[in-house]
């Protein structure tokens, strides 16, 4: 599988690198936004590490780039670590976020997670063949599509997985840390701005008010649930 790594930090980029090829991917390293996105113009990826501070054009303008025609999975790794610049990176396209200083360990078992995810999402149908509705939305479990009244609603996996995972139980309650579990297939550990973020763009994609959502319900104190339109 190959990877686009975009980090402008050379002893950074080369021990990603290193440790990475140890594990079979074979690696694009771009050292600054213009050099990204035109590297990932011109050949297909499995995954991109994206650095947000990097020269020439910054790693949310390179992201902004790539989800303009792409739902391929984005690990951001960066020194920012508040939770302004996870949400703000998390609302713009990324599926993961890692913050420095971080083990090459811990950045192999994201990328395999999102890769996974992303394969499982993709892949052609071969058992399933049924659709899944609420009100004007329509799931199509074998082509992996959504529409709204007919018009095609594009979401990445995650949001996919979300949607899905609500229409699937429709009565069902589920906590932050449910949705992240079977989501994110990984440990909770906290952290809610995953998946408030992703259920707010989701919103924003399928709703026709997101201030006064009917498809995904808050149950305050508690967590997500479909809304009661069936």
């Amino acid at each position: 599988m190959k990877l686009l790594l975009v980090e402008d930090d050379m002893e950074i980029s080369q021990m990603l690198r290193e440790y990475l090829i140890t594990e079979n991917y074979e690696i694009v390293c771009a050292f600054d936004g213009e050099e990204a996105c035109d590297k990932f113009d011109k050949d297909s990826y499995s995954l991109v590490l994206l650095d947000l501070m990097i020269p020439k054009i910054s790693g949310m303008e390179v992201m902004r780039h790539i989800r303009q025609g792409s739902t391929v999975p984005i690990i951001i790794i960066s020194a920012k670590d508040t939770d302004a610049d996870i949400t703000l990176g998390l609302g713009l396209g990324a599926d993961d976020y890692i913050t420095k200083p971080f083990s090459v360990t811990e950045v192999l078992a994201r990328i395999k997670a999102n890769i996974r995810r992303n394969t499982q999402y993709s892949k052609p149908a071969t058992i399933e063949n049924e659709t899944l509705a609420i009100g004007d939305l329509v799931m199509n479990l074998e082509d992996y599509t959504v529409t709204k009244k007919s018009i095609k609603v594009d979401l990445t996996a995650k949001e996919y997985e979300i949607l899905k995972l609500l229409l699937q139980n429709p009565k069902k309650v589920y906590t932050k840390e449910q949705m992240y579990s079977l989501i994110w297939n990984d440990a909770y550990l906290g952290d809610e701005n995953a998946v408030n973020v992703h259920i707010s763009r989701l919103r924003n994609k399928i709703e026709d008010n997101p201030r006064t959502p009917k498809y995904i319900i808050t149950v305050w104190g508690i967590g997500y649930k479909l809304g009661n339109l069936l």
